[in-house]
């Protein structure tokens, strides 16, 4: 079973090393066919007039802004998106915090918070002690200190 189990690991990172392996290798088709497409037109260009050189930096500079912005917009709109659904489940989990808050016993007034800063009543329910304590250990110097005074 161990065996079994480490041989599943083993093959299941040995499949994402081969995934991010793909994905690096069509990374690094792609930038390298992205510098021979730039070496191309800076060939062209410098076989260009001064005033054409600048006018086509120009329009590529403009290309490249362009598409920044594009980008820029569409990770906008999914960050939007993403603050609505998030504001929707806030309402929800609210919601439901009131209804919980609504259910539980009320507390008298004069115990009641000033601020609605969001807390939870908890019930304590009653427990019937026989001369046996829990506590954690790293309590016990208080406990001791509590037991003395």
């Amino acid at each position: 079973p161990v065996l079994r189990l480490l041989e599943a690991q083993l093959q299941d990172q040995r499949r994402k090393h081969e995934e991010e392996m793909d994905a690096m290798r069509n990374q690094l088709d792609l930038m390298q066919e992205e510098l021979e497409n730039q070496q191309q037109s800076f060939l062209h260009s410098l076989q260009l007039s001064p005033e054409v050189q600048v006018e086509l930096g120009l329009q590529q500079e403009i290309t490249r802004l362009t598409n920044e912005n594009l980008d820029l917009k569409e990770m906008l709109e999914k960050l939007e998106k993403n603050e609505k659904k998030l504001k929707k489940q806030l309402k929800i989990y609210m919601k439901k915090v009131q209804d919980f808050e609504a259910s539980q016993t009320v507390v008298p007034v004069e115990r009641r918070p000033r601020e609605r800063n969001m807390q939870v009543a908890v019930q304590r329910k009653e427990k019937d002690f026989q001369g046996m304590l829990e506590y954690y250990k790293e309590d016990e110097p208080l406990l001791i200190r509590n037991l003395i005074t």
